[in-house]
């Protein structure tokens, strides 16, 4: 028997990093909103870890930690949790996000939102709740599109949904209104792909199994695609549920599995056929890239589908009469391969208990049958000793897993490490301010790092303007603030420096504003005011008053006129002036010198009598007389 399985079969990226989070997270007083994932092992298990599944927010405490499902649920949801204290981990699929967002974009711009899937459908329900407008959904070409008519819409898909029957209502609702609808294809690439390959492995199997949650739509959607090439479909929830007389008279089993299927679910099927028929040979199926014929135009004519014409494979080399008992076949390496993948993650958190002490560190107990050494170098103490662990033994310790490779390595001191990243993470995430020091840069902005993440800036992050040489910001320290943590793939922190510059100087300007606003009340015209000369031009002095620059003009210094400011004032004194004109809206003051000076001609008469001879220089001459001074 021949054993066909999709290669993309299991947990997608959104499923997983929602599955990774429930089990990495701490329990205690953490809540999940509605079912993980569309599969009831695998929330049985989360549950016994200590995380309970409510239907409601009125079940979670106030400041709780809340765990959003990747289906995603209703923007309100947010804002409700915001309001409560509750902390969101958020796990929603970046493709749900994606249409979460098509959807509050649209609606606010006043169209009418079209959804084709299942109403009933967590994703669709979330869906609706993002919505500002109309929302219809439709899921199935033969429903009334009537509604439609005459108005502006956005038709989107339900991630999951089939794409053939996305584009036959697609059809339909373009001739409801033809010139009035824009359509988002939303479908998953990971759903189009493994709808693709179990039609492609349906074509080449005599019986196909599909497994997964009995409540998965993706899943039974599956077996939708997979029945119109094989005559035996069989639809399994889990092994418990797998019957080998269905299948013994097959010559090619196919097996594919949906999104919410794990790995480990798929090798206890096969284990189950293995103890059943022990010349079972494993393929593991074609990807997307090689399936040539397109789910919709398959399930649109089943007819042409050589279902009665098995695909040809190539010959199997003849197994020797007695291989030795040592030699692995195809089926244990897929299932061992399977199973190695299933237990362990790197970055994973677990919990596990000392069960002996060595000179080269402690044994604890796995997931697996074996127990797993733990170096005494990665050991969360000052000075490692054997007695000081063997008086340990039966206690449980935080441990994160660092290496998947057989040996899988795990670290105790690890877990210290990333409790204090969190905890400066957050204080980030709560808007404090870090510094970095630039240790590259490409052509969007720079790069650096802060413990385990990766720090971006982009170009336009760095300053105000536009700053043309990068390359010479690299060893440069850089005071950021964050703009977004990315916690998936990749562990990334998208940061800024202009909005800390931006910040400051706001906040000059703001105390510069309100000390020239005091000033302004704190001065009127014929105010007599003390001021530092600061500097002198050809036309005056600026003098700092309470520190504003006030402007002696040179007219305004000596009541005889003078060439240079110099001859009267000096720079850094200080000296007594007279408010003459104030200019509030245009933040300009005008002061005298020698207003506070005795005019020369106030004292002639003290210093010159009638009839005295006296020397004076001509300065200028009239028509009717000359002046002189005196």
């Amino acid at each position: 028997m021949k054993v066909y399985i999709a290669k993309n079969c299991g947990f997608c990226s959104g499923v997983r990093k929602a599955v990774d989070t429930a089990f990495s997270v701490p329990a205690e007083n953490t809540y999940i909103l509605g079912e993980l994932i569309h599969n009831e092992d695998v929330n049985a298990r989360i549950r016994e870890r200590g995380i309970p599944t409510v239907e409601s927010l009125a079940e979670v405490p106030d400041g709780a930690r809340l765990l959003i499902r990747s289906h995603g649920v209703p923007k309100a949801v947010y804002a409700r949790c915001e309001a409560r204290g509750i902390k969101v981990i958020d796990c929603t699929c970046k493709f749900v996000a994606n249409s979460q967002h098509i959807v509050e974009l649209e609606s606010k711009a006043g169209k009418v939102i079209a959804i084709t899937g299942h109403r009933e459908h967590p994703e669709v329900v979330g869906l609706i709740g993002w919505s500002e407008g109309e929302v219809y959904v439709f899921s199935s070409e033969e429903d009334d599109f009537t509604c439609l008519s005459g108005k502006n819409v956005v038709l989107l898909s339900q991630t999951t949904f089939s794409t053939q029957r996305f584009s036959k209502i697609a059809e339909k609702i373009k001739k409801v209104c033809p010139k009035t609808v824009e359509i988002f294809e939303t479908i998953c690439y990971t759903t189009v792909r493994r709808q693709r390959e179990t039609a492609r492995v349906a074509q080449q199997s005599d019986a196909i199994l599909v497994i997964g949650g009995l409540n998965s739509s993706n899943t039974n959607k599956l077996a939708e695609i997979a029945s119109p090439y094989c005559k035996t479909v069989i639809r399994l929830k889990n092994a418990d549920d797998f019957v080998y007389e269905k299948i013994k008279f097959c010559k090619r089993v196919g097996i594919v599995a949906g999104a919410s299927t794990p790995d480990w679910q798929t090798s206890e099927v096969l284990k189950k056929m293995a103890e059943n028929n022990a010349e079972v040979q494993v393929e593991t199926q074609v990807s997307e890239e090689t399936v040539e014929t397109p789910v919709a135009e398959v399930a649109a004519e089943p007819e042409a589908a050589p279902a009665a014409e098995p695909v040809a494979q190539p010959a199997a080399e003849a197994a020797p009469a007695e291989a030795p008992a040592q030699e692995k076949s195809a089926m244990d390496e897929v299932i061992a391969e399977m199973d190695k993948g299933s237990h362990y993650k790197r970055g994973q958190l677990l919990t596990v208990k000392i069960v002996s002490a060595t000179d080269e560190g402690i044994y604890v107990s796995g997931s697996g049958k074996a127990d797993i050494l733990i170096d005494k170098s990665e050991l969360d103490c000052e000075e490692y000793s054997r007695e000081l662990y063997a008086d340990k033994i039966g206690e449980n310790i935080d441990v994160m897993v660092v290496d998947t490779k057989s040996p899988v390595k795990l670290s105790e001191k690890q877990v210290r490490k990333v409790k204090e990243e969190e905890e400066m993470l957050k204080g980030i995430e709560e808007g404090n301010e870090f510094s970095v020091i630039c240790t590259g840069f490409n052509k969007g902005g720079l790069t650096a790092e802060l413990g385990t993440y990766a720090v971006f800036v982009p170009a336009r992050e760095i300053r105000s303007g536009y700053v043309k040489e990068l390359d010479k910001m690299v060893g440069k320290k850089l005071r950021l603030k964050m703009l977004e943590i990315r916690r998936e793939r990749r562990k990334e922190i998208i940061a800024s420096q202009r909005v800390i510059l931006e910040a400051e100087k706001a906040a000059r300007e703001a105390a510069k504003a309100e000390k020239e606003a005091a000033f302004f009340d704190s001065i009127q015209v014929g105010d007599i005011v003390e001021g530092k000369v600061e500097r002198v031009t050809s036309f005056g002095a600026f003098v700092s008053v309470n520190g504003f620059d006030c402007l002696a003009h040179i007219s305004d210094l000596s009541w005889t006129g003078v060439k240079e400011v110099t001859d009267v004032l000096e720079i850094g004194k200080r000296y007594q002036f007279k408010v003459l004109k104030i200019d509030r809206e245009n933040k300009k003051v005008s002061i005298g010198y020698k207003q506070l000076q005795p005019r020369p001609w106030d004292t002639a008469a003290e210093r010159y009598a009638e009839g005295d001879i006296v020397h004076g220089k001509v300065v200028r001459i009239v028509p009717f007389g000359a002046f002189v001074e005196l």
